[in-house]
């Protein structure tokens, strides 16, 4: 009765912010309309009903009410999805234990930032705001629509997306934890004894809950309830298939220990970020079912990573990854489609498998491809329109709405956006600042990392 009572009331939740939400009436007149899934259609127009998909045809009159927008000679495809993001949310890593599974990024979100207009004016409508990487286990993540211009963070999330948690391999949890506070783990088999343990304990928990909630359903019970513990619950909730892990990883050797973890635990929603060596173990990501999440071109910044190719995205998804480009950067984020384009040129992909990068598969990997990353009648009406092809170097971002409603127009938006403009702030701009190292910026944490592996008499910086 009482997960009877807490479904309803979560339900209720949904349910009420889903009728808070702005939703368009919209028809999109005579453009190139790139499906991603369904192909390519010419002078198509696409019509929005209350925020949704109702028709993708030739020829449609627009309703009484209905905004209009001509795209004629335009490209008009989903709305950009980027799988690793930090923006949109005020806290980013809980470093002060290996496991933080308890903490969520969702508490943190920050609907003013600046940043998630300009990633509108890139295109992008939903992007996954991650908790960072310090920790073996971090927190919980928030899937979040760009709905920017609401001033209520509730609004910018995804009603009813799927929870997904941030797991991290390699060289940040040991430098955090080992280099930094000399606890486990300092290496990396002390990151896998981290994650073993923590989800051995999470399994303890959950058979301690499920005996109670057998039990307390006998006659003449009066047995109390387990302690009950935020962490150990998280962790409960991914052996159980309700949480996505996703997981920075970079080297082949951890990705496939990653594998076998969850393989040894159950644990089938899996999807690696970064994964830059994944081009190594594609097989047996593919086999798993696991996705990848990676960069289009970003490796050799830091020691663990000084190996990689431009050809790792390909090779990932013709070996059956589902497999999509991300961002991890405000800046990048603004131009996922030309990073997604890269796959053409290593790799030769088609146009929908390269723009299935950006759109689809991270849709997949959020698990709220039922709903976005795709121009079908029924899903949300999140869509980008391009003047010239998404793919080609000359292209430029011209429209972008979320649920049909339009929250970047180029010709028509104010030069300032911001939603409050505080006359002391300080305009942001790119600075080019020194790092305090005297190498190369590839080879960052080298030096440092010989010297603590190899105990050598010599200073440290």
């Amino acid at each position: 009765m009482k997960k009877l009572i807490i479904t309803f009331l979560f339900a209720a939740a949904v349910n009420l912010l889903y009728a808070q939400v702005e939703r368009g009436n919209v028809l999109i007149k005579g453009g190139t309309v790139l499906t991603v899934t369904k192909g390519t259609l010419e002078n198509t127009d696409v019509l929005v009903k209350d925020g949704k998909i109702s028709q993708i045809a030739k020829g449609i009159a627009a309703p009484a009410g209905y905004k209009v927008i001509d795209a004629t000679g335009m490209f008009v495809m989903p709305g950009i999805i980027d799988a690793h993001s930090h923006a949109g949310i005020d806290a980013i890593n809980e470093a002060t234990a290996p496991v933080t599974a308890e903490v969520f990024t969702g508490d943190a979100v920050n609907p003013f930032q600046i940043g998630l207009y300009r990633a509108l004016a890139g295109g992008v409508t939903a992007i996954h705001a991650m908790h960072g990487s310090a920790n073996a286990i971090g927190g919980e993540c928030e899937t979040l629509k760009l709905r920017y211009g609401v001033k209520d963070p509730e609004l910018l999330k995804m009603e009813g997306a799927p929870r997904t948690i941030k797991f991290a391999l390699g060289e940040n949890p040991t430098r955090v934890h080992g280099s930094g506070n000399a606890i486990v783990p300092r290496t990396r088999m002390g990151v896998e004894f981290v994650i073993r343990e923590a989800f051995s304990e999470g399994k303890a928990y959950m058979e301690k809950w499920d005996a109670y909630n057998k039990a307390k359903t006998q006659k003449g019970f009066r047995g109390a309830p387990p302690a009950y513990n935020k962490r150990l619950e998280t962790m409960a909730d991914i052996l159980r298939g309700n949480i996505i892990i996703h997981c920075h990883s970079y080297r082949a050797d951890e990705i496939y220990m990653l594998l076998n973890v969850c393989r040894d635990f159950g644990i089938k929603k899996l999807v690696f970020q970064h994964v830059n060596e994944g081009f190594k173990v594609a097989p047996e990501l593919a086999e798993y079912g696991a996705m990848a999440s990676v960069f289009s071109d970003w490796w050799a910044y830091k020691f663990e990573v000084y190996y990689s190719t431009a050809y790792n995205a390909a090779i990932l998804a013709k070996n059956g990854v589902t497999t999509s480009i991300n961002s991890d950067d405000g800046e990048l984020m603004r131009h996922l489609y030309h990073e997604a384009a890269k796959t053409q040129k290593y790799g030769q992909l088609s146009d929908d498998e390269a723009l299935a990068m950006i759109t689809i598969n991270p849709a997949k990997q959020l698990g709220v491809d039922s709903r976005i990353g795709s121009i079908e009648v029924g899903k949300e009406a999140d869509i980008a329109i391009f003047k010239n092809h998404p793919l080609s170097i000359y292209t430029v971002p011209m429209v972008t709405l979320v649920d049909g409603v339009v929250r970047f127009d180029r010709e028509k938006d104010a030069d300032d956006q911001r939603i409050y403009v505080d006359p002391k702030q300080t305009i942001d701009v790119t600075l080019h600042t020194s790092t305090g190292h005297d190498h190369e910026t590839c080879m960052q944490g080298a030096e440092y990392t010989f010297v603590r592996l190899f105990g050598l008499n010599q200073q440290e910086k």
